[in-house]
């Protein structure tokens, strides 16, 4: 079975003291890496290794920022 992320459920508990506008964004970005996890699995489950690398750091420009990522993938040769 796979391991529960709950990544959805954390984000919506942590929104709670948002308003409208970022509890949307934030449901977007849960549901984003839910998709982003299951991928990362199943690419595990085919053979490779995942590792997820800051590549980059974005500023809003009112003091809110947030890491970009890229994936480093390893072949096991098949």
């Amino acid at each position: 079975m796979a391991p529960q992320t709950r990544v959805k459920e954390r984000a919506e508990e942590q929104s709670s003291a948002m308003d409208a506008d970022q509890q949307a964004a934030i449901r977007m970005l849960a549901n984003d890496l839910h998709r982003l996890n299951h991928s990362v699995m199943k690419a595990v489950d085919a053979g490779v290794s995942v590792e997820l690398v800051r590549s980059a750091r974005h500023h809003g420009g009112e003091g809110n920022w947030g890491d970009l990522l890229i994936p480093v993938i390893v072949t096991q040769g098949r």
